[in-house]
């Protein structure tokens, strides 16, 4: 692919791990926020090529895997009810609630569909206007502009039977809760890419700064994440405490303002339960007042619903970097691909997920 294979030159990246291997002189405990960088990361063995003096944690950098149960289960009482079109990303449809899943909804005659933009989900709501469509607006700040516009589109087309089920989160109080735990070991983040290329990476010093740990924004090539963590242990090694940007080519210091406009004109800060983590301040966004119109929660009454997690799955420490995923009893086992206890199996960017595909084995 044009202006990509550069970017996965092994002469280029095998140079980069030789200089992290003559600058590292200690232990460092890295996480990598985003799952897309940690499937790159297993994929192309680059923790295998790295000095044991790194170790890898896998950050709870996947929506899909982070989207609560709670939401889930409302998910699928809102897609089991007649007249309704429930539209969503692909990643969703396996992702186990308390007892079912929306595969498993569509298999009893629900209407779920798999979309690829809300906006997608708008067009559906104009050619069907006698039911009700309802998308799941999963997603970090990655996701929140389209998600965001696809309400501003229905209100302007004057759409009555479009909704949207929010569970948009966001990154910085998510990195604040892991670093403040007792049993936090992250001692340098890799920061997501895609994010920042939306909302910069202002957000970070303040970070940096209070728990005086080295933020590197890193794309998901090899190169790119290469030399994130080259620049990633450089500070580390100099005592350096500050956020860099490994990703210049995409991502800004103010990011896109235009998209963050968007955020702020269609959602509001609100506390978001995460799954397996629990609730996080000011970590999510949801729908402002003058558009709780299209707030599916509202619309369906789905408010009162109870989810049971697995007891066996520890998906919540894997999310947070306490373990990995060939630690956990159902790993591979009763907990695989096509049987996922956890959404970190089922998703495209979930680190059990990233584990089982490429086949790895502590050693």
């Amino acid at each position: 692919m044009k202006y990509l294979s550069e970017y996965r030159d092994a002469q280029l990246v095998r140079g980069i791990i030789d200089e992290i291997k003559r600058t590292v002189s200690k232990k460092w405990v890295l996480m990598e926020i985003c799952g897309g960088q940690t499937h790159a990361i297993l994929r192309y063995g680059l923790e295998q090529l790295l000095p044991t003096e790194i170790e890898f944690v896998h950050g709870p950098g996947c929506p899909v895997c982070v989207t609560s149960l709670e939401l889930i289960d409302k998910a699928l009482a809102i897609a089991s009810q007649p007249g309704v079109i429930f539209t969503t990303f692909g990643d969703m449809l396996r992702v186990p609630g308390s007892n079912d899943d929306l595969f498993s909804v569509r298999a009893r005659g629900g209407d779920v569909r798999v979309v690829y933009s809300p906006l997608d989900a708008v067009k559906i709501a104009q050619q069907n206007p006698d039911k009700q469509v309802v998308f799941f607006g999963i997603g970090f700040e990655t996701t929140a502009p389209a998600n965001a516009m696809s309400v501003i589109q229905a209100r302007s087309l004057n759409l009555e039977n479009y909704s949207m089920l929010v569970s948009q989160v966001r990154v910085p109080p998510a990195m604040n809760v892991i670093l403040s735990s007792i049993n936090n070991r992250v001692q340098a983040f890799l920061a997501a890419g895609h994010v920042c290329t939306v909302m910069g990476y202002w957000e970070y010093a303040p970070i940096a700064e209070k728990y005086h740990i080295p933020i590197v924004v890193t794309g998901f090539e090899p190169v790119d994440i290469a030399q994130g963590i080259l620049m990633a242990v450089k500070q580390l090694e100099e005592r350096r405490y500050e956020v860099e940007n490994a990703y210049s080519r995409v991502v800004s210091f103010e990011g896109n303002q235009p998209a963050q406009i968007i955020i702020s004109q269609v959602f509001m800060e609100c506390d978001q339960k995460w799954r397996g983590i629990g609730t996080i301040p000011e970590s999510g966004w949801s729908l402002r007042p003058e558009f709780s119109y299209y707030d599916a929660e509202k619309r369906f009454k789905v408010d009162q619903i109870k989810p049971q997690e697995s007891p066996i799955c520890i998906a919540g420490k894997i999310l947070q970097g306490l373990n990995k995923p060939y630690e956990c009893s159902a790993f591979g086992g009763l907990c695989t691909p096509e049987h996922p206890l956890g959404a970190t199996m089922v998703s495209s960017e979930g680190a059990c997920a990233a584990y089982f595909r490429y086949s790895y084995i502590d050693q």
